[in-house]
């Protein structure tokens, strides 16, 4: 079997609705600790709590099930997402632990140790050590990474700080669960395959230095919920509206041609019952547009809000990076608590 077949969904697809998950956590009330700066009830990226004046430690984890056949490629893929969320914070990450969960009676043991190996590639790519972790006997496999990173308090990039007139821009192009849903379909090509790996193993290291410049006020990675659902979580947390502009929006050329014809995730409708609420679109506006605003991103791209100032500064540092194709979408303001689409 491939390795997706033991999984009943695949990366970032197989998580939580955001819908259903602010069911569960309804009742969950926050432990109160001053020291703890940014909490689960804040709907970032990660957990923030700070050591002196100097000093916060940055805590995320991460882990999903498969979203390609190879084993090394998963471990890449998982791991370089859950560093994502410590860059999406501004932060450094300083070391990890592994999380796994494999079927042990159904998979060679050749086959777990490339996962893990695939994760420790990413590590020592970034001089980040994995001290440890933990693992289960599980029916699904499953892999991620805990990180522990650090930022100076006055440097965290939260999503709940968007200002009004800020520009919006993305690190990297939409269109990765079509990829994934088309790969469990066996209709994805060689070339559409390997830019979907080339995709979701690039480190969004840029997060830790735009946390050092002022006027890059929020920022998220966009993940599971989509790019409509995680900029929903900036517009609700910072209070403001936002505007995007549909054709300034980057997609993978392939996704669009498969979701045209329909291969899109369960996840996609999932994420548009979440945030559909809270978007407002232009009529002639094709359904599987929509479908790829809430398509589902393992190894997501950053989203940024930043003063039109510095608009080119934070443009120009993606693309010493590598993210030839980060670009702004968009601005903040508009409607309050609204997102709107437009041609």
């Amino acid at each position: 079997m491939k390795l997706t077949e033991y999984a009943h969904g695949g990366g970032c697809g197989c998580k939580i609705s955001p819908k259903l998950l602010k069911e569960i956590l309804a009742d969950l009330q926050p432990i109160a600790d001053s020291n703890l700066l940014v909490g689960f009830d804040q709907s970032d990226d990660a957990a923030v709590y700070q050591i002196d004046d100097d000093t916060a430690l940055v805590a995320t984890t991460d882990f999903f099930t498969p979203i390609v056949d190879d084993p090394f490629a998963f471990g890449q893929i998982a791991a370089t997402n859950a560093f994502s969320d410590i860059y999406a914070m501004g932060a450094k990450p300083l070391f990890a632990l592994s999380v796994v969960g494999m079927p042990i009676d159904k998979l060679p043991v050749k086959t777990i140790s490339a996962v893990l190996q695939g994760g420790r590639a990413i590590c020592e790519e970034l001089g980040v050590p994995i001290a440890g972790g933990h693992s289960i006997d599980s029916p699904e496999p499953i892999y991620g990474l805990v990180v522990i990173g650090k930022v100076a308090p006055d440097k965290i990039k939260r999503n709940t700080d968007a200002q009004i007139g800020d520009s919006i821009i993305i690190g990297k192009p939409l269109g990765i669960g079509v990829l994934s849903a088309a790969l469990k379909k066996n209709v994805l090509n060689d070339s559409s395959y390997q830019e979907m790996i080339s995709l979701t193993t690039q480190i969004n290291s840029t997060g830790a230095r735009l946390g050092e410049v002022a006027g890059v006020n929020a920022m998220t990675d966009v993940t599971g919920f989509g790019l409509l659902g995680h900029l929903k979580e900036i517009v609700l947390g910072s209070n403001v509206g936002a505007e995007i502009k549909l054709s300034e929006v980057p997609f993978v050329d392939s996704a669009q041609r498969l979701a045209r014809d329909g291969v899109v995730t369960g996840a996609s409708s999932r994420n548009w019952s979440s945030c559909s609420e809270y978007v407002q679109y232009f009529d002639s506006m094709d359904g599987f547009e929509l479908d790829l605003l809430t398509d589902p991103q393992t190894s997501g791209g950053l989203l940024v809000t930043c003063s039109t100032s510095i608009e080119e500064t934070v443009l120009e540092m993606f693309r010493e990076d590598g993210f030839t194709r980060a670009c702004r979408i968009g601005s903040i303001g508009g409607m309050l608590n609204k997102i709107r689409i437009i041609p």
